[in-house]
C-alpha cells in the first residue's frame, strides 16, 4: 500500500505534529509500506531554514525509510496571525499543485492543524480518486479563538463552514482525543466513520532509564530538583504560572524551573524572567529531538499547563506520555480528559489551571515525598506501556488506512460494473 501523508511539520522539527506523523510513517515503512510524506523546507518554530536545507520549489530526501518531499512555502515564525496565514496558504497551493507529480496513492492523509494542510488531502482526493482520511489534532478555528489569536466574525464563520465541509468530505476522520467526537460528529454527517487515535510514545527512545546528571550539570543544575516544563511556549498555555509559581519559591534553593522549547511568547517570558529576577529559573529554548531523552533524565518533576478554558478540557497534551514513559511524576494543570488520564494512570498531582501557588505547593509536595514522587513516575510509566505505545497505536492508524482504501477499491468495481454491465475483478 501506498501512503500519501501531507503534514506542514515532519523531522527534524520535534513538535507534537512532526513527531506523531513521523513516528507513525517510520512504523508504517517498517510493515512493508510505501510512505510519502509531503510537507515543508524544516523551519519550526522561528520560521528559520534548518542547516543543510534551503526552501526551494521541489525537493526530495529520504528519512527513515520515508520519501519525503518539501515544498516550497511563504516562511513565518510560529508568532502573529497575518504571515502564518499566507504560510500556511502557502503550503495549501503548494501542495496541490504537487499531486498530479506523486506516485499514484492508495489512501491519502491530511493532519490538521495546521487548518489549511488538513484541507490539502480534499484536492488530492479529487485528483487522484483515493481515499483521504482527515487526521484532526485540534479543533480549528475554535482553538485560535480561544487563544485570542482571531475574534469571532465573518472570517471565523467562514472558517467554521470550510471545516464542516472537510468533515463531510473526508472518508475516515482520525481524532487524538475521544472528546473531539462530539465535536465533529455532529457536523461530519456521519459519527461511524470518526475514530481516536491518540497520542503515544515511542518507547524506544524515551526510557525511563536514561542518565540525567550530565544534562543537569549542562544546564546549571546539578544538585537541584528540577521543575520542568517542555513543549511549545504558545498562547495557550499560560507559562507565566510557572513563573509566578517560580517566584514563590525563589527562596527555596533546593528547586528549579525549566522550560525547554519556543514559541510565540517565550520572549516575553524571557524578559520576565530578568525582570523579576528570578535565578532559579532556566529558559533553555529549543533542542533537537536527540537531546531529548536527556531532557527529560534531568527532570524531576514534569509540569503540564494551559489557560483555563472549556476548550482545553478536550485537550490531551502529547508531553504527558513521554513524561510517563520518562518515569516522572507530572503536575497537571489541564482539566478534562486529561485530568482523567492522570488519575487513571495515578501518574501524579491535578491542580487547577492558572493557579500558582497550586502549582507551587504539589512541587513541594513531591520535593519533601520522594517516595510519593517515585510512585507516581512507575504507575505512569506502567499505564504508558500498556496504553500508549506508539507502535502499537501506528498498527491501529494502518488497519484503519487499509480499511480506507479497501472500501474504495471495492466502490470502484461496483461502479465500473454498473457504468458497463460486466463485471469488475
Amino acid at each position: 500500500m501506498h501512503i500519501v501523508f501531507f503534514s506542514h511539520y515532519y523531522a527534524p522539527e520535534v513538535n507534537a505534529p512532526a513527531s506523531r506523523t513521523s513516528e507513525h510513517c517510520r512504523a508504517w515503512v517498517k510493515a512493508g509500506h510505501d510512505v510519502t510524506v509531503v510537507t515543508c523546507a524544516p523551519n519550526h518554530p522561528a520560521g528559520q531554514i534548518y542547516p543543510g536545507y534551503r526552501n526551494r520549489l521541489y525537493q526530495t530526501e529520504m528519512i527513515d525509510g520515508v520519501y519525503v518531499v518539501r515544498l516550497w512555502t511563504f516562511l513565518a515564525p510560529n508568532k502573529g496571525v497575518v504571515r502564518r496565514t499566507f504560510n500556511y496558504l502557502s503550503y495549501l497551493v503548494a501542495a496541490t499543485m504537487a499531486v498530479p507529480f506523486l506516485k499514484k496513492a492508495d489512501v491519502f492523509v491530511s493532519t490538521s492543524p495546521q487548518f489549511f494542510c488538513g484541507l490539502a488531502g480534499l484536492p488530492a482526493r479529487l485528483l487522484r480518486r483515493a481515499p483521504w482520511v482527515l487526521e484532526i489534532r485540534d479543533i480549528w478555528p475554535e482553538s485560535i479563538v480561544t487563544v485570542g489569536a482571531m475574534r469571532k466574525g465573518i472570517a471565523t464563520r467562514l472558517l467554521e463552514g470550510v471545516e464542516a465541509f472537510a468533515y463531510r468530505q473526508a472518508d475516515r476522520i482520525v481524532c487524538v482525543a475521544d472528546s473531539y467526537v462530539a465535536h465533529i460528529g455532529p457536523k461530519c454527517g456521519d459519527a461511524s466513520k470518526i475514530s481516536v487515535i491518540k497520542n503515544g510514545v515511542d518507547l524506544n527512545l524515551f526510557r525511563a532509564d536514561s542518565d540525567g546528571v550530565a544534562a543537569k550539570k549542562g544546564l546549571g543544575l546539578e544538585g537541584r530538583f528540577v521543575a520542568a516544563y517542555v513543549g511549545t511556549h504558545g498562547m495557550a498555555h499560560g507559562l507565566e504560572t510557572i513563573l509566578d509559581a517560580a517566584a514563590l519559591l525563589k527562596s527555596d534553593r533546593r528547586i528549579a524551573f525549566l522550560l525547554v522549547g519556543d514559541g510565540a511568547e517565550r520572549e516575553r517570558l524571557e524578559q520576565m524572567r530578568r525582570e523579576r529576577g528570578l535565578d532559579n529559573v532556566v529558559i533553555a529554548g529549543q533542542r533537537p529531538k536527540s537531546e531529548m531523552p536527556a531532557i527529560w533524565a534531568a527532570t524531576d518533576v514534569s509540569l503540564i499547563v494551559l489557560r483555563r478554558n472549556e476548550l482545553f478540557k478536550k485537550v490531551l497534551p502529547s508531553k504527558m506520555f513521554e513524561a510517563m514513559a520518562m518515569r516522572k511524576p507530572i503536575v497537571l494543570g489541564v482539566e478534562g480528559e486529561a485530568r482523567q488520564l492522570l488519575e487513571a494512570a495515578n501518574a501524579g498531582i491535578a491542580m487547577q489551571p492558572e493557579n500558582s501557588p497550586e502549582l507551587a505547593a504539589a512541587v513541594v509536595k513531591l520535593v519533601g515525598d520522594p517516595v510519593l514522587a517515585a510512585q507516581y513516575g512507575a504507575s505512569g510509566e506502567v499505564h504508558v506501556r500498556g496504553h500508549f505505545d506508539r507502535i502499537d497505536l501506528a498498527a491501529r492508524y494502518l488497519t484503519l488506512l487499509a480499511e480506507a482504501a479497501h472500501t474504495k477499491r471495492r466502490l470502484d468495481v461496483i461502479e465500473a460494473t454498473a457504468a458497463t454491465g460486466t463485471p469488475q475483478l
